[in-house]
């Protein structure tokens, strides 16, 4: 008996190391078990991740949170950026931020950059419908390194951020109550590392499909203590994206897995988080009904109290797990 176990355990871990043969298929990937994985950068090519790959400490010292770009869009730039460079308060002062207004802040996932579609997707449904400051942090230096990498960087560009907010807020003015935070894949643990770098005073934190692969406890991953109210959005749990609830509201649109309507792919799936979310910054439209727990989630049973899952509203409130119903294509 102990050597048909034995032999199995070896079958297993041979197959969890074992090299995808087909681009963009990530039916193999056990959480926690495989080696190897497909990932998107930010113009939907797929990259094959190795998980066991060493993590480039010389490059860390080189490429961190010092690197970040700090880019301004406003109803009057909206799509011509502004740079705004921590400790620089003429580079603020010259630009067309305005303390008065609320402050929504836009952070890309891994081999992505300043430019991804995300962040116009993002930005333009914000100032569709609010007169706000939007600013995308560009951390491309350090996201297009290797995965692990770029994970194991992603505490310090959040506190980087975190602490360029607060000096924002201090000298140049602007209000905690009005700052919403919002992160795409491992991007949504950098504004998790920011948001408690802040002791946890912005209004809101959103997490876009968190990253999963190498986030499984790991206590740098975005969590409740980030903001006032953290919500995150799941459509690509247990492969690209983490499945468990970590905000004080966790929305699971379509079982919060792959397939997500109008998917083929896990890239697709894990992609639609931000397309969700700039969707409902503009209609408001996608309502979740609560669940006792992830499993009922997941199967879409649930006829719990109703929440709206995303929108632009900075000082929204709710806790709980929500299942949501979406279409297939814009605007869902």
């Amino acid at each position: 008996m102990k050597l048909f176990v034995a032999f199995f355990s070896v079958i297993a871990l041979c197959a969890g190391a074992a090299v995808p043969p087909v681009p963009e298929d990530n039916s193999h990937y056990v959480e926690g078990e495989s080696r190897y994985i497909w990932m998107p950068d930010g113009e939907g090519v797929n990259h094959l991740v190795d998980l066991h790959e060493p993590v480039d400490e010389e490059l860390l010292r080189t490429r961190n949170g010092a690197n970040n770009q700090y880019w301004l869009f406003t109803r009057s730039n909206p799509t011509n950026r502004q740079v705004l460079r921590n400790g620089d308060a003429n580079s603020v002062r010259n630009s067309n931020y305005r303390a008065n207004r609320a402050l929504k802040v836009i952070v890309h996932g891994w081999n992505n950059n300043g430019n991804t579609q995300m962040n116009p997707l993002i930005t333009s449904a914000f100032l569709a419908v609010q007169d706000v400051n939007v600013i995308v942090v560009d951390w491309s230096a350090l996201a297009n390194s290797n995965y692990n990498t770029a994970v194991r960087g992603v505490p310090d560009v959040g506190r980087q951020l975190g602490n360029f907010l607060s000096w924002l807020i201090n000298n140049i003015g602007g209000n905690w109550n009005n700052v919403h935070l919002i992160g795409f894949s491992l991007g949504a643990h950098v504004v998790g590392n920011a948001g408690r770098a802040a002791s946890g005073t912005p209004s809101r934190v959103t997490g876009l499909d968190p990253a999963g692969p190498q986030w499984g406890g790991n206590s740098n991953a975005l969590n409740r203590n980030a903001g006032r109210y953290v919500e995150c959005i799941h459509t690509d749990g247990r492969i690209l994206g983490i499945m468990t609830n970590i905000g004080h509201a966790d929305f699971y649109p379509n079982g919060g897995r792959h397939p997500q309507p109008g998917c083929a792919a896990n890239t697709c799936s894990h992609g639609r988080a931000p397309e969700f979310f700039a969707s409902t910054v503009r209609t408001n439209h996608l309502v979740g009904r609560r669940c006792p727990n992830v499993h009922e989630a997941e199967l879409s049973t649930c006829n719990g109290a109703e929440l709206r899952m995303g929108n632009g509203i900075v000082n929204k409130s709710g806790s709980g797990i929500y299942a949501v119903r979406t279409g297939r294509a814009w605007p869902f």
